[in-house]
């Protein structure tokens, strides 16, 4: 008979489809926000999640170790790194969202498990398993198909997945030196800067700032930008502290699905025969990415002069 999993792994488990759950609904949120454009909304992302991180540090007593993490001079550069790739994700995430093209979106974070796979092997100099190479080879043929397809680079899609797997490659690289209220607070306040000028050209060149010129709703729903951001990280956070990395992969695949589904049914965006093949091939890579994944995970059977 099959036990029930320990309470703790049942929290992860909720933690982690929380946090993807929240994700793969964040275009139909940043879908509230205009008429401000993606520039605009992305500051305003930036400025109202340091703000709430900073809250989050104060009630959870976690000043301390910022502290800390600012006196460690790699590990803020680090983080300035990791901030400028998610600083490219937002803004692209953001883009697509408010531009018709949340379906190409999806397709960034189905292909980032395969992006990561070949950072490591470019960048950590890992060593890859023959069906990560398989993985790596469908995936390059279902970007070529769309490209082929629509007659263009479906550039939306590789920026939100390199950047995206640049900025948990730095994140891997930094550790448990960093926690996710802490790090999240390192990144706005190195993006906020850039946020403030952001706001200031979108003021000056952009056609001014809507925010607070279309009503209570649009103003909470700006606010609460921080909020959308900052919460299902925690979760995402807290859910990976709880169940194993194989299982952590197999949830990530929520927020895309959801993001796909949102796009096609909701927005009615367009999905042709070469999208579908495109799309079909990439999830063909991520079956044979995951089965590698769950392989690599067991334990090595122990021979019968060890069992005894």
């Amino acid at each position: 008979m099959l036990s029930a999993p320990p309470s703790s792994s049942r929290a992860g488990y909720l933690f982690a489809v929380g946090a993807y759950v929240l994700w793969g609904f964040l275009p139909a949120y940043f879908l509230l926000l205009p008429p401000s454009g993606p520039f605009e909304v992305v500051a305003f992302r930036v400025i109202m999640s340091l703000i709430f991180s900073v809250l989050l540090l104060t009630i959870t007593r976690g000043w301390r170790p910022f502290l800390a993490l600012l006196r460690d001079r790699r590990t803020a550069l680090l983080m300035l790194a990791a901030a400028g790739a998610i600083y490219v994700n937002w803004q692209t995430f953001v883009f697509g969202a408010l531009t018709g093209h949340v379906i190409e979106s999806s397709l960034g974070y189905f292909i980032n498990p395969i992006v990561t796979v070949l950072l490591g092997v470019l960048v950590l100099r890992e060593k890859v398993r023959l069906p990560q190479w398989i993985a790596l080879g469908i995936a390059a043929a279902a970007i070529l198909v769309i490209a082929i397809g629509y007659g263009t680079v479906p550039w939306i899609a590789l920026i939100l997945a390199f950047s995206f797997g640049f900025y948990g490659l730095v994140k891997r690289i930094v550790g448990p030196k960093v926690d996710a209220v802490g790090g999240l607070t390192l990144e706005t306040a190195w993006l906020t800067p850039l946020a403030i000028v952001q706001l200031v050209l979108v003021a000056a060149l952009g056609g001014g700032i809507q925010f607070g010129q279309n009503g209570v709703g649009h103003v909470v729903a700006m606010l609460a930008a921080g909020v959308a951001t900052t919460v299902p990280l925690l979760l995402f956070a807290a859910g990976a502290r709880r169940i194993p990395l194989v299982a952590l992969g197999m949830t990530q695949f929520l927020a895309p699905v959801l993001q796909f589904l949102f796009g096609w049914l909701v927005l009615r965006e367009a999905m042709p025969l070469e999208r579908w093949i495109g799309f079909a091939l990439v999830w063909v890579a991520l079956v044979v990415l995951m089965a590698d994944m769950i392989v690599a995970a067991r334990p090595p059977r122990r021979s019968t002069l060890e069992r005894v």
